[in-house]
């Protein structure tokens, strides 16, 4: 029996552990303050990103925000299977981790599993521009409010991030060509 307790014990710190360590925040990283979330909400689209699992082949990639009524935020991001030929969807709910005027929350898509959201570089005035890590810096994405932004807008925070140590020459520039239909 006492074995059995143990072993409960174990998963239960195992699953603590896990589901608090994918909320954080990478070194040298450090996110907006000043962030409004009425000027963040609405669709962005995806101008790079480094390659994961959930977003692999994927193009014309858009994210949408709106404000929930509990004061998170609604997450619906989309992109186009070209190899399948069809539109792929995740809905998921994001939450402010230290204050509604900092550019970090946690995201998730699976149930109670969590992981940063973390936005480290942000065109303050207009919102039309933003750079984005994850809980690690295997997860980086170049966000705007159009298809395409200015190649040195792109440069900058290509260079941004490379000098906070992400591996910026594994960025996948995510074509938006022929595929501009994001209700589906």
């Amino acid at each position: 029996m006492n074995c059995l307790i143990r072993m409960k014990k174990f998963r239960l710190i195992f699953l603590f552990v896990f589901l608090s360590g994918c909320v954080k925040i990478p070194e040298g990283i450090t996110p907006v303050d000043n962030f409004d979330l009425n000027k963040y909400l609405g669709t962005w689209y995806e101008i790079a990103r480094l390659d994961h699992s959930f977003e692999r082949g994927l193009v014309s990639v858009s994210a949408e925000y709106t404000l929930r009524n509990d004061g998170g935020v609604s997450v619906v991001n989309r992109g186009y299977d070209p190899l399948k030929k069809q539109w792929k969807k995740a809905s998921g709910r994001a939450y402010f981790v230290n204050s509604i005027n900092q550019g970090f929350l946690k995201v998730s898509f699976f149930g109670p599993f969590y992981g940063s959201y973390i936005i480290f570089d942000l065109d303050t005035r207009d919102y039309q521009y933003a750079l984005v890590s994850g809980p690690d810096k295997s997860y980086l994405w170049i966000l705007a409010r159009s298809f395409q932004i200015d190649e040195s807008i792109i440069k900058k925070l290509v260079n941004k991030a490379k000098s906070k140590g992400f591996q910026t020459s594994d960025l996948i520039f995510v074509d938006h060509e022929n595929h501009h239909d994001f209700k589906k």
